[in-house]
């Protein structure tokens, strides 16, 4: 795979001289969080302020994913670079990537990536807390929005995969709310119907346990359209929560 920069982030990045691989791994940043180091290898993230612009690093290090396809592994972002790629052709709503690049050494292969900042965002995880307090049409419109979503995620064909709270950002818009994935990784195919998409959104009601049974009816309803079965589906999330809850 070739180098990647984003046409729109270009005359900001050479401006600052980063705009490729070497400048961007060398670069003094600290990390917003502890190293992932699950894989063998490493990967850390970093906030990167330009300015006018913002960005997420990520750099990784021998930090690899095997498939089918690829038995000797890849970087993980390579991988994540392009469902951001796939997302953007298909319309889902997601993070934008604005460079791509991995690099193969003697012993080592290392990828960069860079997306935009979601600055202006909040993930859901950060409006569930308060959840109680916020007033009944704002609860609707989060609701709406996270529905509409995974209606438009699953009509695309793909399923996400880690369909979590934290990974789903809502912006004010309007009288509502817009929202967007980010973590894209484990996105793949949806090729089993309704036993994909259950599978898919199960995680998201889990973990949104302050949702009450009306809650979960709201987000089903703006995710079935006017022709969903709210009922069937609320039954079928039910049931695989309990079995996921019981193990």
């Amino acid at each position: 795979m070739s180098d990647f920069i984003a046409a729109e982030d270009r005359e900001i990045l050479e401006r600052h001289g980063l705009a490729d691989f070497d400048a961007l791994w060398a670069l003094k940043l600290e990390a917003v969080d502890e190293p992932n180091t699950e894989r063998g290898g490493w990967s850390s993230v970093y906030r990167l302020d330009l300015g006018e612009a913002a960005y997420y690093l990520k750099r990784q290090s021998n930090h690899l994913t095997r498939s089918l396809l690829r038995p000797l592994g890849e970087p993980t972002f390579a991988r994540e670079f392009r469902n951001i790629q796939r997302y953007s052709g298909l319309g889902i709503p997601a993070l934008q990537a604005a460079f791509f690049a991995e690099r193969k050494l003697p012993g080592e292969r290392r990828a960069v990536l860079l997306t935009r900042a979601l600055d202006g965002w909040k993930e859901l995880d950060q409006w569930l807390p308060d959840w109680a307090q916020l007033e009944p049409a704002q609860r609707s419109a989060i609701l709406r929005a996270c529905g509409e979503l995974a209606r438009h995620l699953h009509a695309a064909g793909q399923v996400h995969g880690c369909f979590y709270p934290k990974h789903i950002f809502l912006r004010v818009a309007g009288d509502g709310f817009e929202a967007q994935l980010i973590d894209l990784e484990k996105t793949r195919p949806l090729l089993l119907g309704e036993r994909d998409r259950i599978k898919d959104l199960e995680p998201l009601v889990r973990r949104a346990n302050m949702w009450s049974e009306a809650d979960v009816q709201q987000l089903l309803a703006a995710y079935l359209g006017a022709a969903g079965d709210v009922g069937r589906w609320s039954q079928r999330l039910g049931a695989r929560r309990r079995n996921k809850e019981a193990r």
